[in-house]
């Protein structure tokens, strides 16, 4: 009888041991990384002209208002927008005939630097930006620096990045373009059909770039498919026509540089032919406290340095917009 008692003891300890020598282990602890920053795709109305406008970033946090070029949209910040919009409300149109904004036909519309600024300002108006750092790039400079003779106080910071607003920056490129401004004959038109073709819009994304195979196709196939709508051609001609008008404000701008004294960062990619490195450095002589970094890329320095210029404008924003 002690035997039987003896083995039954023995056995149920055995049944009640195996199931913790047989348990699985615990899972690992969970691994959480933040979410990237929802980018919102949206349209308002403007003077009855549907803008289009990428918007991210917490509504209350610091606006930063990125101002793109020419011939593309603000397409050409798609990348930058997920890398500033944890913590500010990044805001990045299309101007009126650009990207997925409405293109009245030019017979209808002004598309003038004057007129596409004016869309601007009653665009962030409309979206409650009181205040906003300028990231101007190209076009985005002279939209941009009238922008802000409308609304100095308005202007938290600069971000120039091949965006000019001194006569030095205007170089060979722009010889056709100023025999344009000088007549404005068909003949002078018609000599620049050639600035809205395939070879100029992929010379654009891929002329002094540091690494090429950094640079997507996708960029200038999208911005052709977009320069060839009917009437398009039409609309980028009276844009480089009206860009002479912006020549005689440099001296507003550059007042006020001097007045106002923005902080200001300074990102150029110094191969550009259109805005070549010649334009960046007279900044200095009304920003003198600017930031500069001189780049090895060229026009749209976004697309092959975006791992150079995204920590510098972060690091600067970040000391800026308190």
């Amino acid at each position: 009888m002690n035997r039987l008692i003896l083995s039954l003891a023995i056995a149920a300890a055995g049944l009640s041991a195996a199931p913790l020598a047989s348990a699985a282990p615990a899972p690992p602890a969970a691994i959480t990384r933040p979410a990237p920053p929802v980018i919102h795709y949206r349209t308002a109305t403007i003077d009855g002209v549907n803008i289009f406008y990428r918007e991210a970033g917490p509504a209350d946090g610091p606006v930063v208002l990125l101002l793109h070029g020419f011939p593309t949209s603000s397409h050409m910040f798609r990348n930058l927008i997920p890398l500033l919009a944890d913590k500010y409300r990044v805001i990045a149109p299309d101007y009126v005939g650009y990207g997925q904004s409405d293109a009245p036909d030019h017979t209808r519309f002004a598309y003038t630097f004057a007129r596409q600024t004016d869309i601007v300002d009653k665009l962030v108006t409309q979206l409650g930006a009181k205040r906003y750092a300028l990231y101007v790039m190209d076009y985005g400079a002279p939209i941009g620096y009238r922008l802000a003779l409308k609304h100095p106080e308005r202007v938290s910071g600069l971000i120039i990045q091949n965006g000019n607003a001194y006569e030095e920056g205007l170089k060979e490129f722009w010889d056709p373009i100023k025999v344009y401004w000088a007549d404005r004959s068909q003949k002078n038109r018609d000599a620049l059909n050639f600035l809205v073709t395939p070879d100029i819009t992929k010379f654009q994304y891929t002329d002094g770039m540091g690494d090429v195979a950094r640079i997507s196709p996708d960029n200038w196939v999208h911005d052709q498919a977009l320069l060839d709508r009917p009437g398009n051609r039409d609309i980028q001609l009276d844009m480089l026509g009206d860009y002479r008008t912006n020549v005689p404000l440099y001296p507003q701008f550059q007042a006020f540089f001097r007045e106002r004294q923005p902080p200001t960062l300074i990102v150029w990619g110094k191969n550009d032919k259109i805005f070549p490195e010649a334009g960046a450095h007279p900044y200095l002589r009304d920003l003198p406290k600017a930031e500069m970094h001189i780049l090895d890329s060229g026009h749209f320095a976004l697309e092959d340095r975006l791992d150079v210029m995204a920590p510098l404008i972060r690091d600067f924003l970040d000391r800026s917009l308190k």
